[in-house]
């Protein structure tokens, strides 16, 4: 697999150019394109240049509506913004009672993170919220002829990932290289996870939870197979998901092809 491109941002999380993986029929993935990062709130001066003279003519952001309001992205002047939620459901819903009740089990069962965690992979593909925002997100993608079109959740792994693994798959690059960059994200939350856990450790957190927070600032193996089974079991695999319920006809896909793809 090709090493991805990690770009120089100071206040951007897990943030990457997808371009350089081989995809259909031995064509490398566009450089400038198709930018993968976590939120853009509060991002530098030097942020935006970069991003600007890296050639950002859009932002799709993946949060729900809630996480959108609470931390709103950064605006760029002249850089067009999308909301397209892959889920409506925000981690913080319900208020500090129901969040207190989800940390006391986080207290007692190391493995509750991790659970939470495939159910909400399962639902990211299954749901008909999901399908339709990945429909929208693609044919934002086949009508962006020239500049960057940079996607985005919290922190650019789980609902980005999802995103990213079936726009590589469109763009034919192999499975094995897919998740790769997938998993990638674990290193580039390495800082991330190490100083938060510190901080709980501080707070006297106990181990159980501090797991469950480590599992939640991941990806996994388990987490994408959670997804891809669920796929593979209700809709009949990949091919037939994104035809039958994302609504990828031929010439979206060829399109996407001919925009992101090198001659």
């Amino acid at each position: 697999m090709t090493d991805p491109i990690v770009l120089p941002l100071e206040k951007v999380r897990n943030p990457r150019d997808l371009g350089g993986y081989i995809g259909y029929e031995g064509r490398k993935v566009k450089m400038r394109r198709l930018l993968r990062t976590g939120k853009i709130s509060d991002i530098t001066p030097h942020d935006e240049k970069f991003l600007l003279n890296y050639g950002l003519t859009k932002i799709i952001d993946l949060r729900s509506p809630l996480e959108c309001r609470k931390m709103p992205d950064s605006q760029i002047p002249g850089v067009d913004h999308i909301d397209l939620s892959i889920s409506t459901d925000d981690n913080t819903k319900g208020g500090k009672k129901d969040l207190a009740k989800v940390f006391a089990v986080y207290r007692k069962d190391q493995y509750a993170g991790f659970r939470m965690m495939c159910d909400r992979y399962r639902s990211h593909v299954v749901k008909e919220h999901a399908q339709n925002s990945l429909h929208k997100i693609l044919e934002v993608l086949a009508n962006t002829e020239n500049g960057a079109v940079l996607y985005h959740c919290s922190e650019g792994k789980d609902r980005t990932g999802i995103v990213t693994v079936m726009i590589l798959y469109l763009l034919g690059v192999d499975m094995e290289t897919i998740r790769q960059d997938y998993l990638y994200s674990n290193y580039m939350l390495n800082s991330y996870r190490a100083i938060r856990d510190q901080k709980m450790k501080e707070d006297g957190e106990n181990l159980c939870f501090r797991a469950n927070m480590r599992i939640l600032g991941s990806v996994s193996d388990a987490f994408l197979d959670t997804s891809l089974i669920a796929i593979e079991k209700e809709f009949g695999g990949i091919d037939n998901y994104l035809r039958e319920k994302v609504g990828v006809t031929p010439q979206l896909r060829d399109r996407l092809r001919e925009l992101y793809l090198e001659d």
